[in-house]
């Protein structure tokens, strides 16, 4: 059979039942544009989450004090509460090769007040190096400087939302203002950039301190409570994560790596881990809104079943004038997959338009990919050929004799 007059008798047969055409192509629709927006919501969680952890630093190892886990417990003992880690520490990491940068922090949350406004937000003593090792940009002002350092400086680098909270979102002119925490004033000398929040803290709502002064007036300890450390790429991570581990086991005098009184988190393992989840999270959606491609495949192929019965006299004047079974059999399966194709591109034109306006909205990111749209399509096309190979065979198999005979 020649394909332009496949092409046409199978346009014509669905035609001629627009009504029941129209809702079998409206159940691939909506099980395709499910599909789509499902997987891209994944994705989207998957993308905004990875972003989330690479805006906190780049190649970044962070080091923290106590044990992760208490042995055969499985609890944590309080990683980052304990007083492990010291200015020292982070003085040996430093001169390991490939480490680019180091920035120790002293933090801990405190109540600030401004001008009869207050907060409860996290106070990050820090080193220059931490605009650095932790992608911190200034909208306006300065960063703690060396010299903030040596003469234990009380001057604070505030968060956007802190700055928000204090002195309201319209506020102007807040450089130079003071500030009170733990009845200290401290003058304002710097605005970061607003980066947005993340499950791993927000940069947005912390205040920063020299490192010093909040050993010597706050947390009134030197040690520190973080150990963030810049790897000059990402092929070195892991070596400067071992070698690392190994310097800190022998400063603290630890010979069982399982008694080691600090945690290490690799910010490559902790993407890894990430992606993972949502990898997982976005198949179980596909999976969900796949049930409805199902549910259409089954209508695809309750349609053609009907066809078959109802031009059963038709299929038997076929055979009776020379068409052969495989002709019989092509003409069937023609009509399911045009079924499924046209469902399937309205399906992808559907999906794309509401995750889209899903992103527009602001409801949660969405991020579209060639390979899953290729992907929904392929699906639509191969369940037109699995759910209309068996109406197309039981088509091509009937009895020319018997089919005239139908009524």
């Amino acid at each position: 059979m020649i394909f332009s007059d496949l092409f046409e008798e199978t346009f014509l047969a669905l035609e001629s039942n627009k009504a029941r055409s129209l809702l079998t192509i409206l159940g691939i629709v909506i099980g395709i544009s499910s599909v789509i927006v499902m997987v891209s919501i994944g994705q989207g969680a998957q993308s905004s989450i990875s972003s989330s952890i690479e805006s906190i630093g780049s190649n970044l190892i962070t080091v923290s004090p106590g044990a992760q886990r208490s042995r055969g417990s499985g609890v944590s003992s309080g990683a980052g509460s304990a007083k492990t880690l010291t200015q020292e520490d982070a003085e040996a990491v430093a001169k390991i090769p490939l480490v680019q940068a180091v920035a120790p922090e002293n933090s801990g949350r405190y109540q600030v007040t401004a001008k009869g406004a207050n907060t409860n937000t996290s106070i990050d003593g820090v080193t220059p190096a931490y605009t650095e090792v932790k992608n911190v940009t200034l909208a306006e002002g300065n960063f703690i400087s060396e010299q903030n350092l040596s003469n234990y400086g009380k001057v604070a680098v505030l968060g956007s939302t802190v700055r928000d909270d204090l002195f309201g979102e319209a506020a102007g002119d807040v450089v130079g203002q003071i500030v009170r925490i733990k009845n200290l004033e401290f003058k304002i000398i710097g605005i970061t950039e607003a980066k947005g929040g993340s499950g791993f803290g927000s940069q947005d709502d912390m205040i920063f301190i020299p490192l010093t002064t909040a050993q010597r007036y706050l947390s009134g300890s030197e040690t520190i409570t973080t150990l963030n450390i810049q790897v000059v790429d990402s092929d070195s991570m892991a070596a400067v994560e071992e070698e690392t581990t190994s310097l800190l086991l022998d400063r603290h005098g630890i010979s069982d790596p399982e008694s080691a009184d600090f945690s290490i988190m690799n910010q490559a393992d902790l993407i890894s881990t990430a992606s993972s989840v949502t990898e997982t999270f976005t198949l179980l959606l596909a999976a969900i809104a796949g049930i409805s491609l199902v549910v259409g495949g089954i209508g695809i192929m309750n349609m053609m079943l009907t066809n078959v019965t109802e031009r059963t006299r038709e299929i038997g004047l076929r055979k009776a004038i020379g068409a052969k079974r495989h002709e019989i059999s092509q003409q069937f399966l023609a009509e399911a997959i045009m079924l499924t194709s046209v469902g399937g591109i309205i399906g992808i034109l559907l999906g794309w338009g509401l995750a889209f306006v899903i992103t527009l909205t602001g409801i949660t990111q969405t991020k579209i990919s060639l390979t899953s749209v290729l992907l929904a399509f392929g699906v639509s096309t191969l369940i037109g050929i699995v759910f209309g190979y068996y109406p197309a065979k039981r088509a091509a198999n009937m009895n020319p004799i018997e089919a005239l005979r139908y009524e």
